[in-house]
């Protein structure tokens, strides 16, 4: 048995190969898993849960509901594209919500869970704009439009992102080392894992003389994968 963690999945209808991946990820290692971790950007977009009638949000939750009624512990977090995600969504899928970060025992060990964006200090639009986004009054006002409405306006967040992401560097867009090294010792763990950047691996880092881990979890827009833990070593699992 081991606790399996996925993160930027990024699912949409447009993108079948990694919906097929996650079908089969459940059904060949979930439904035997502790536990499954959905460490932030699950979706494409969430535009919020009263979104959930729309027929492919209605496939992908039904796949979580499977999944926790077969007994299996499903806990999500937010990520940048899919901080919207409430407790409606939780409610019909049987799935808990995880505040970011939060530290948790996985196989023994203490273990830091992130999503990874706020270890992203270099990037300081970035910053300016999550905290914006996570501010319950502009989450509030923008909860209240229409569906159509907040469909399109998130479309073309997303083109201007990719536009904005184009003109910075890969190292302005990865975590700050230092960010790493004091959210290890404010939580007091030696291992840390999260998403976000696309960057999956394995890396040593040193914290006030003890010997630290942070492991990357891969995105789905490629190869894809998922970090799984058991009563030995982590092990990063690519398709």
């Amino acid at each position: 048995m081991s606790t399996l963690l996925i993160s930027d999945l990024h699912l949409t209808e447009e993108r079948p190969e990694a919906n097929e991946r996650f079908i089969a990820l459940l059904e060949e290692k979930g439904r035997a898993a502790d536990a499954l971790y959905i460490l932030g950007d699950f979706f494409e977009y969430w535009i919020g849960d009263d979104d959930l009638a729309e027929p492919f949000n209605a496939v992908v939750a039904g796949l979580l509901k499977d999944l926790t009624r077969r007994g299996v512990p499903v806990y999500l977090m937010h990520g940048n594209r899919d901080f919207l995600i409430g407790e409606g969504f939780c409610a019909e899928t049987g799935s808990t919500l995880l505040q970011d970060p939060t530290v948790v025992d996985i196989a023994g060990v203490k273990t830091l869970l992130m999503h990874g964006d706020t270890l992203c200090t270099d990037d300081l639009d970035y910053q300016t704009w999550r905290r914006k986004a996570r501010d319950p009054a502009f989450q509030a006002a923008f909860l209240a439009k229409p569906l159509d409405e907040r469909r399109r306006q998130v479309h073309q967040m997303r083109e201007k992102s990719k536009q904005v992401v184009q003109e910075k560097t890969a190292e302005i867009m990865d975590v700050n080392d230092e960010a790493v090294r004091a959210a290890l010792r404010s939580h007091g763990v030696r291992r840390l894992i999260h998403g976000h950047t696309h960057r999956p691996g394995r890396h040593a880092i040193e914290v006030d003389g003890k010997r630290c881990e942070r492991w990357v979890l891969p995105d789905w827009y490629g190869r894809g994968g998922y970090l799984q833990v058991g009563s030995s070593e982590p092990k990063l699992v690519r398709f």
